[in-house]
């Protein structure tokens, strides 16, 4: 099975409404980042498909992360990034979020501006030319729900 047909699998999982969000988030990011490479991880709690300049973890700068609820966009050194605008959330070590209601967030200037940001403070830098990939890293067999539970 081809990496791209996993993929949406992965996302098919999903209440439609947060893969329909996750698709477009994924798309944004791919056409932002053309030479980056997708890490894709179907772990426990959600799916996150990671993205950097080369196929090492440690590399990757950003991440959309699917879960149940909602979908992320995660900023792996988010607390070394300039954020005047205080769109980061989080209080992590070094990673923050923006939580993605919709793809379009992504195409927001502060927005655009972070993922600028983050994409220059990478060690290894990205290639100038040439096509990203997509790399399944992980698949959990046991997860947690991907679709919220119905309200009683």
């Amino acid at each position: 099975m081809s990496a791209a047909s996993q993929v949406a699998g992965f996302i098919a999982k999903f209440d439609p409404a947060i893969a329909k969000i996750a698709r477009a988030s994924r798309a944004r990011i791919r056409k932002r980042l053309p030479t980056a490479v997708e890490l894709v991880y179907d772990n426990y709690n959600a799916l996150a498909m990671g993205f950097g300049p080369t196929e090492r973890t440690t590399e990757a700068v950003l991440s959309v992360a699917v879960w149940a609820r909602g979908v992320t966009l995660y900023f792996t050194y988010g607390k070394a990034l300039p954020d005047p605008e205080g769109l980061l959330e989080g209080a992590g070590n070094q990673g923050r979020f923006v939580r993605l209601p919709s793809a379009s967030v992504i195409d927001d200037p502060g927005v655009a501006r972070l993922i600028t940001a983050a994409v220059a403070h990478s060690k290894v830098p990205f290639a100038a030319t040439g096509r990203g990939y997509t790399v399944i890293k992980s698949i959990s067999t046991k997860q947690r729900p991907r679709r919220p539970s119905p309200k009683a």
